[in-house]
């Protein structure tokens, strides 16, 4: 599995590039598509409702509440980095793989 959407950020925090398609039939978790995590989202890409449908979705994926998810970057575009805290890169790379897994599947 690709791991170049992860990245970790000190001990206890991970980095995950996304690339969100807003306005998708579901939310789904789609693989891994040019090096980020591909989420199929219902929500809009306005008024931060796409974002914040992406917090809960990564929050609930990694088993973190919503506050330890946190937007890092491209907040207007498809292609986002969330920083998450209280999980560490191995563990994250399991659950990722498990997802990117499923949604290919």
């Amino acid at each position: 599995m690709d791991s170049g959407c992860l990245a970790a950020d000190g001990d206890s925090a991970i980095l995950v590039r996304v690339h969100a398609q807003p306005r998708a039939a579901r939310n789904a978790v789609a693989g891994i598509h040019d090096g980020a995590l591909k989420l199929r989202i219902t929500a809009p890409p306005v008024e931060g409702k796409a974002n914040a449908l992406i917090v809960e979705i990564l929050a609930k994926m990694f088993r973190v509440p919503k506050t330890a998810v946190s937007l890092v970057s491209g907040p207007q575009s498809k292609h986002k980095r969330f920083r998450i805290a209280g999980i560490d890169l191995p563990a994250a790379l399991a659950t990722v793989g498990k997802a990117a897994a499923v949604g290919q599947g």
